[in-house]
C-alpha cells in the first residue's frame, strides 16, 4: 500500500509563540481576578515561562479562533472570562468545531471532484454526528460510492490506526482503489484558563490546530510511501501517564513528567519489532509531542540532527497539531529532493495508554 497526495489547509488565523504565551499568562490572570491574588499573575507568568514551551522551539501556531488575538473578554466566542473562569461549556466549543470540520471537508471535496471508495475522518477534538465526513458524502450524492469510517479520540498516534483500516479497507475489497484520511484536529477549543497545574500550562503552551488530507492506495505514480510495516503497542503499567478525558468544559488532557521517560523506556525493543533492528541511514518522521520528547527520542536511539530535521522543523513551523502532525511531516519529507528515492522512513507517535505507534515506510518519487 502506498501514501500519497498530501494537501494541508492551514486555519485561518497564527500568532507567534511569544504572543501566544502572554495571552496564556493573561486569561488565567483574568480566570483568577475575583479571587483577589494580587500576586498570582506575576506567579502564573513565571510557571508559564518555565514550564511552557519556548519560542525557540515553537515559532507560531494556527488557530480557527479569533479569541487569541485579543484581550476583550467580552467579545471572545469562548473564554469569555469574566463570565465563566473556564470559558464556554462544551456544547458551544462543540458547535464551532462541526461549523469549522465542515469548511475543510468543504475545500478537500469541491463540486465535481471525484469519489474516494472509503473515507475515514480522524480527529480527537470534537465529534458529532452526523460527521462532516457523512455530511460532505450526502452533499455530494457519493452514498452508493463512498463508505465513511470515523477514528477517532485516539490521540496523536490517530494517523496510524487510520492507515491500518484504510489498507484493510483495499486488501479486503478488491474492487477498491482509494481511500482518503481527513484530519481535522482543533485544539484551540480545549483550554481551561481557570486551572494552573503545570500540566495544563505545558499543553495550552503546545497545542494548535492543524488539517490534512491524504490517500491510500495500492500504487501511485504521485509520490509516495509504499508502506512495509506497521506496530502499535501499550507500555505495561502506564495507564495514567496520559489522559485525554471529556469534561462540561470541553477536552482535558493530563501529562505525567514522566511521559518522555517511560516512552524512550520502551522504544529501543519497539523499534527492534517495527525494523527488525535495522535503524541506520534511516529518516525519522517521530510525532513532537514537545521537543522534551523529541530530544529524549533523539539521544536515546542516537539519532543525528538530520535524521530529526523534519520533526523539529514542523513543531518549530505549526506546533502539535494532535493526530495531524505525522501528516505535516510526511508531506515535507516526500516534498524533500535531497531524500532520495529507496530511502526508508520510522514514523513514531504517542498517545494515552501509553500507546507508541510506528510504521516502516520507503519513499517512492513517483514516475
Amino acid at each position: 500500500m502506498h501514501l500519497f497526495d498530501f494537501q494541508l489547509i492551514r486555519p485561518p488565523f497564527e500568532t507567534d509563540q511569544e504572543d501566544g504565551l502572554e495571552w496564556i499568562a493573561a486569561a488565567h490572570a483574568q480566570a483568577e481576578a475575583a479571587g483577589g491574588d494580587l500576586d498570582f499573575p506575576s506567579r502564573l507568568k513565571e510557571k508559564l515561562w518555565h514550564v511552557g514551551c519556548k519560542p525557540e522551539h515553537i515559532a507560531k501556531r494556527g488557530h480557527v479562533l479569533p479569541d487569541f488575538l485579543h484581550r476583550d473578554w467580552d467579545q471572545m466566542q469562548i473564554y469569555c472570562l469574566k463570565e465563566a473562569p473556564s470559558g464556554k461549556d462544551l456544547s458551544v466549543r462543540a458547535k464551532i468545531f462541526e461549523e469549522e470540520a465542515d469548511k475543510v471537508f468543504e475545500q478537500y471535496y469541491p463540486e465535481g471532484i471525484g469519489a474516494p471508495d472509503d473515507l475515514i475522518h480522524v480527529s480527537c477534538t470534537g465529534y458529532v454526528s452526523p460527521s462532516s465526513a457523512q455530511k460532505i458524502v450526502s452533499k455530494r450524492n457519493w452514498g452508493p460510492l463512498t463508505t465513511v469510517t470515523h477514528a477517532y479520540h485516539m490521540g496523536c498516534y490517530g494517523a496510524m490506526p487510520a492507515i491500518r483500516m484504510g489498507s484493510g479497507f483495499l486488501s479486503t475489497s478488491p474492487q477498491k482503489s482509494r481511500v482518503d484520511i481527513v484530519h481535522t484536529e482543533i485544539c484551540c477549543l480545549h483550554i481551561n484558563p481557570s486551572l494552573h497545574n503545570l500540566d495544563q500550562l505545558v499543553s495550552q503552551s503546545l497545542f494548535a490546530d492543524g488539517f490534512m488530507k491524504y490517500s491510500i492506495g495500492r500504487e501511485s505514480d504521485q509520490p509516495s510511501f509504499k508502506i512495509l510495516n506497521m506496530r502499535e503497542e501499550i507500555i505495561p503499567n502506564s495507564l495514567k501517564a496520559m489522559t485525554w478525558n471529556v469534561m462540561s468544559w470541553g477536552f482535558q488532557m493530563s501529562l505525567a513528567k514522566e511521559v518522555p521517560v517511560l516512552i524512550t523506556r520502551h522504544l529501543t525493543p519497539f523499534l527492534d519489532r517495527l525494523c527488525q533492528g535495522v535503524t541506520e541511514n534511516m529518516f525519522f518522521a517521530v510525532h513532537p509531542g514537545g521537543p522534551k520528547i523529541l530530544s529524549h527520542v533523539q539521544k536515546t536511539l542516537g539519532l543525528t540532527d538530520a535524521q530529526m530535521k523534519f520533526s523539529f522543523d514542523v513543531l518549530r513551523d505549526y506546533g502539535n497539531m494532535s493526530s495531524g502532525t505525522l501528516p505535516h511531516i510526511w508531506q515535507r519529507i516526500l516534498q524533500d529532493d535531497s531524500i532520495p528515492e529507496g530511502a526508508r522512513v520510522v514514523s513514531l507517535a504517542f498517545g494515552p495508554g501509553l500507546t507508541v505507534a510506528g510504521s516502516l515506510m520507503e519513499k517512492s518519487c513517483g514516475s
